[in-house]
């Protein structure tokens, strides 16, 4: 070999290197991502089972309204008030922690909605929603599940750090020209200027891995996401095809 291509030879092989080590970082953080999502997707399976075992339980209960006030009624027509008490106790402990707060026309989203908007109520969030959604959806459950239940867990979150009276949700599924739509603002203390890649990548633990999953799904289906911070308010908008 000639002595003049030993320094070209040696920067070839130098960017080859960088080269791989690039790749091999790339190829790292890709299955990191694909086990991060197979464990996600296992994780939520199972809590939108749970919750759709909850939602069927709250409805199932309704159905038998009739037969409790009955059974109440009689109860009472022969002074058995003790025993009136402890049959409205044992009520009481079946209905804790289940509200029917919407009923969207999509089991799956009843199911995240009522869980989480359940959870936003407990921690003294003023919610303000509308939701109406068609049963048939080019999104599936899952994915629908893991936008709707990431924005509320952190507008949820954010409220959190909010003074109790001054925290609210709001919320609205609907139709908008032959798209999903889907709005959630909610209090926040925080203010920032640019909402882009940076934001996202600046936010640790559950909040940037939810917002990192929003955007992916979006992604999936060729759909938009906008997010909006001003003094007070963080608002998301995101619309998926039918």
């Amino acid at each position: 070999m000639e002595v003049w291509m030993m320094p070209v030879l040696a920067g070839a092989l130098a960017l080859l290197a960088a080269g791989a080590g690039t790749l091999a970082v790339w190829l790292l953080r890709r299955r990191s991502d694909r086990r991060i999502a197979v464990y996600q997707n296992k994780l939520l399976a199972r809590q939108i089972a749970e919750v759709q075992n909850l939602y069927l339980t709250m409805r199932g209960w309704r159905h038998d309204y009739h037969n409790h006030l009955q059974t109440l009624k009689a109860r009472l027509d022969v002074g058995q008030t003790a025993e009136a008490r402890a049959y409205l106790d044992r009520l009481e402990e079946d209905l804790d922690g289940i509200r029917a707060l919407a009923e969207t026309g999509n089991t799956g989203v009843d199911a995240i909605l009522n869980a989480k908007l359940s959870i936003a109520l407990k921690k003294g969030i003023e919610l303000n929603f509308k939701a109406q959604v068609p049963q048939n959806l080019a999104v599936s459950d899952i994915d629908l599940c893991v936008i709707l239940g990431n924005l509320i867990d952190n507008a949820v979150e954010a409220c959190e750090k909010v003074a109790e009276p001054e925290r609210f949700l709001r919320l609205y599924i609907g139709v908008f020209k032959k798209q999903l739509y889907v709005s959630v603002s909610n209090a926040t203390t925080e203010t920032v200027r640019k909402l882009d890649a940076a934001y996202i990548s600046s936010k640790r633990g559950n909040h940037g891995h939810g917002l990192k999953r929003i955007d992916r799904v979006v992604e999936k289906y060729g759909g938009y996401v906008n997010r909006q911070n001003e003094p007070g308010v963080f608002a998301t908008e995101i619309l998926l095809p039918l």
